[in-house]
């Protein structure tokens, strides 16, 4: 493959994303961007314009027959081999509690549904963004169960007592983003359900209520710049004394070894098995699953269940500027082995 597509193609898949984020710095450093509405901003796009996108990007699974879910099952696996390596490492990393968690959930949880969606459609077209959609509708809520177990395992509670599962479970059936996936996954059930009793779909959102779906797809295509730009408005390279050992082995594990086991796992896989026929519309998916850096409602999350803040909020800048450089080499060395094409 002739070395001037391969790195225009990776330069036109990564390159927007960067310069959005960039933007946002930017504009954060002039001034033009406020810390408030950065604030702000995470909590519109955290709380309504993601779960409008992962709504639409479900509900436009046109039938629940055609998911492979050999590959979803697969994307699961390495994702609970990952919460232990995270495990480990986390142990042998640090002695301090707070700390432990944080790593833990760097090492999985990837920001899939900000800088992986649209990564995957950018390198796959609508083909992968609909395997990344199906993938978002489990990883997501999974994401979401796991740290928060990350984040409770090591760290004791103030008064000594024991975790609230009560609460931690009410806590993860409120969080946005999941309700925007099962919101999805409800319609799509309704509309199998109506196909198998009447032998038609009698009634759809696009259909029958097609400002409500407009409405829905207009979030939608707002919620990844507005993102992106809001996320690099939260960058701030604050003192990390400290913290680099920590910061050193989370950022490896995330943007290197997580992309090298997923991505490198499947293509081994399919190579041993090749009736799975995975190709153009599953390896984008598996770049943005498990090349993107950390989420950033990680960070979030760690300090509100008593975690190091400081250092969760350190690994989404580092994970994030890292993962500029190896997702650009990770395309470009799947293109020239063929496993993505230009």
């Amino acid at each position: 493959m002739d070395i001037g597509i391969v790195l225009t193609t990776a330069v036109n898949a990564v390159a927007p994303i960067i310069l959005l984020i960039l933007l946002g710095y930017i504009l954060r450093c002039r001034n033009f961007l406020t810390e408030n509405f950065a604030k702000i901003g995470n909590s519109l796009v955290f709380n309504l314009c993601l779960p409008a996108m992962l709504f639409i990007n479900v509900y436009n699974i046109q039938d629940l027959g055609t998911i492979r879910w050999e590959f979803v099952i697969y994307c699961i696996g390495v994702i609970v081999v990952l919460f232990l390596v995270g495990l480990v490492s986390a142990v042998t990393t640090t002695a301090l509690p707070e700390r432990r968690g944080v790593i833990m959930q760097c090492a999985f949880r990837s920001n899939f549904a900000i800088i992986g969606l649209p990564l995957a459609a950018s390198l796959g077209g609508s083909g992968a963004e609909a395997v990344a959609a199906v993938v978002s509708a489990v990883t997501i809520p999974m994401f979401n169960i796991l740290a928060v177990i990350s984040l409770s395992v090591f760290v004791a509670k103030p008064t000594g007592g024991k975790t609230n599962v009560k609460k931690l479970l009410l806590n993860i059936a409120k969080n946005p983003l999941i309700l925007g996936v099962v919101s999805g996954l409800l319609c799509l059930f309704i509309r199998a359900a109506q196909v198998t009793h009447f032998g038609y779909v009698a009634f759809s959102i696009k259909n029958q209520l097609t400002f409500l779906h407009t409405a829905l797809s207009n979030l939608k295509a707002v919620a990844s710049p507005l993102a992106l730009i809001v996320l690099g408005a939260q960058f701030e390279f604050a003192a990390v004394k400290g913290l680099w050992k920590e910061i050193t082995v989370a950022t490896v594990i995330r943007i290197v070894v997580a992309p090298l086991l997923g991505i490198g796992m499947a293509a081994l896989l399919n190579h041993l098995v090749p009736s799975l026929g995975w190709g153009a519309d599953e390896y984008p998916a598996l770049v943005a699953l498990f090349g993107a850096p950390v989420a950033v409602s990680s960070a979030v999350m760690a300090k509100a269940m008593d975690n190091d803040g400081q250092l969760a909020t350190q690994l989404v800048v580092w994970t994030s500027i890292g993962s500029m450089f190896t997702i650009f080499i990770t395309v470009c060395l799947m293109m020239f082995t063929g496993l993505l094409t230009a």
